[in-house]
């Protein structure tokens, strides 16, 4: 399988594990996919969106309202180049926002908006993953249609091994084109 001619929005929340995000946008277009990156607010104070646009060279979103020429509705138009949403690393928060409707930053409006598959591989500490309210809002959206890969059980940020840490990236890849061919 490939992602050969797909677009791929890859949302990045602030998860300790979005370190791995940008080897994750690259493994994406090893297959063959174009890669827009969109961050939480969150998530640049983990990785800068400079790295993504050095690893990737390609847009990197964060604001809801930037600065434009081009007139478009920057979320609208995410949502509707998007062959799939993938949002990896997913926070509890954000989970939480989408399973609830809010849409309060230029990440979660565009997974509202949009109509492609949306894939999201959870990394959170074991106790946030395993927190009754996050388990119910991950079966609500799986109820709505939403896949998940992972977390897997690792060793967390805080040296303690419990099931948190993000999912294998050749995993993720795996399932997104998995999603990608079911869509087709």
């Amino acid at each position: 399988m490939s992602l050969n001619g797909k677009t791929v929005v890859l949302g990045v929340t602030g998860s300790i594990a979005a370190y791995k995000a940008p080897t994750l946008g690259r493994k994406l277009q090893s297959q063959g996919a174009e890669v827009i990156v969109v961050m939480t607010e969150a998530g640049t104070k983990l990785v800068d969106p400079l790295t993504f646009r050095s690893a990737i060279g390609g847009p990197v979103l964060v604001n809801m309202f930037p600065p434009t020429t081009d007139w478009q509705i920057e979320h609208i138009a995410l949502a509707e180049k998007a062959d799939l949403f993938l949002v990896a690393p997913a926070t509890a928060n954000t989970i939480g926002k989408i399973a609830g409707g809010i849409a309060d930053n230029l990440l979660t409006c565009a997974v509202m908006a949009t109509k492609a598959p949306v894939l999201i591989a959870p990394a959170m500490n074991v106790n946030m993953y395993d927190n009754p309210l996050v388990q119910a809002n991950i079966e609500k959206l799986r109820q709505q249609g939403y896949s998940f890969v992972g977390p897997k059980v690792g060793t967390l940020a805080t040296g303690i091994k419990g099931k948190g840490p993000l999912a294998e990236l050749d995993e993720i890849v795996s399932r997104a084109e998995e999603l990608l061919a079911a869509s087709d």
